[in-house]
């Protein structure tokens, strides 16, 4: 079999998206063989000791990346994080009680409506008339008393929008679907009940979705759930109550300690707003392109914009394609174009997008 060597474009994609380098790098060189093992990671045991340190670690990079404190489990999951649609009100709603949700986009629609066949669901705000270009000031949610949690979706990748802060709890555990900005700032605790998100766009690959629960929380479950659709049997359990996808937590681990190694979530964050920061800029630098988001509600993670005008969309992005700037189409419900830019994402990307939407303009303005 003959080799050449591999060019990598500029993955805009929002998701699965692009890892870091050297995780690959890392993945690339333990794939024949982990350093001390002599199988390949693919190949090892769930029960192994070689396991067991993989995901100890990869927890304890957790908790220190994020602080946090050891009333909560950590929990390495499969089934996406539509999956947590169905578990969250499985496991926190009673019978009798009300969940309070906040619609800013299409996944928190389909979060809610999961949540409906098993319990009461007050939506508690939406942005839907104003297209989900913005997300809720704290003081339009309508909450209902003695809720059994208050249900949000950190950052909305279809139509740019993110929770500059997230809500406070008021009383009821907040559970945030964080999928698309896990680990890309600062996590806030206070009040945190549950968090969860696809690993695919900021921690590793598809097929684990990791679970932080507060361990109180995690006993809620009722015995007549099945066995791995409770947060009680999976933490007890330590994620392995069946065999879990072991390849996408040892990457998980990979990324988890590129983080630290990058100097944490405040440096990484840091970053992300510079990035963000010059896209946006150049947005709003003419009337040429135009935010898709309001600009308070503006996500640092997946940047929408649209072209004035909408014909030149296609060859905008072939020619973005061209010059190996690739996954820039909006999503297929809204359009225009979307630039995710996740934490692994370099900044020589953003740069390289700002020059050619210069160039575009330069031609076509």
């Amino acid at each position: 079999m003959s080799s050449s060597p591999t060019h990598r474009v500029h993955n805009f994609g929002a998701g699965p998206a692009v890892l870091p380098e050297p995780v690959l790098e890392e993945a690339q060189r333990d794939l024949m063989a982990l350093p001390g093992v002599g199988m390949s990671v693919l190949e090892i045991s769930h029960r192994s000791a070689a396991f067991e340190r993989i995901l100890g670690q990869a927890e304890a990079d957790l908790r220190a990346l994020t602080g946090l404190p050891d009333d909560y489990h950590v929990l390495f999951l499969q089934g996406g994080a539509s999956l947590q649609f169905a578990m969250v009100p499985m496991n926190l709603l009673p019978p009798g009680g009300v969940a309070d949700y906040a619609l800013t986009g299409s996944w928190a629609k389909k979060a809610a409506a999961e949540a409906e066949r098993f319990g009461r669901v007050n939506v508690c705000a939406t942005t839907e008339d104003d297209g989900f270009a913005r997300v809720p000031a704290p003081a339009e949610l309508r909450r209902t008393a003695g809720a059994a949690y208050l249900h949000v979706t950190s950052n909305n990748t279809i139509a740019g929008t993110q929770w500059p802060a997230l809500p406070a709890a008021e009383g009821a555990p907040l559970v945030v679907d964080a999928s698309s900005d896990l680990l890309s700032r600062p996590l806030p605790l206070e009040g945190l009940g549950l968090l969860y998100g696809g690993a695919q766009k900021n921690l590793g690959p598809a097929g684990v979705t990791v679970v932080v629960v507060r361990k109180d929380l995690a006993e809620r479950g009722p015995d007549t759930l099945p066995s791995t659709l409770r947060y009680a049997v999976a933490a007890r359990h330590g994620s392995r109550y069946n065999t879990p996808p072991v390849f996408a937590i040892y990457l998980a681990g990979l990324v988890l300690r590129w983080l630290r190694d990058e100097g944490g979530l405040t440096a990484v964050d840091a970053r992300n707003r510079r990035k963000a920061g010059l896209l946006y800029d150049a947005i709003d630098r003419s009337g040429f392109y135009r935010g898709a988001a309001d600009p308070a509600s503006r996500s640092l993670m997946n940047v929408t914009f649209r072209l004035r005008d909408e014909a030149l969309e296609p060859r905008f992005l072939e020619q973005a394609a061209a010059a190996g700037l690739a996954g820039l189409k909006g999503h297929r419900l809204v359009g225009g174009i979307r630039a995710s830019i996740y934490n692994a994402f370099p900044e020589a990307g953003v740069a390289a997008l700002v020059d050619l939407m210069a160039e575009f303009e330069r031609v076509h303005g």
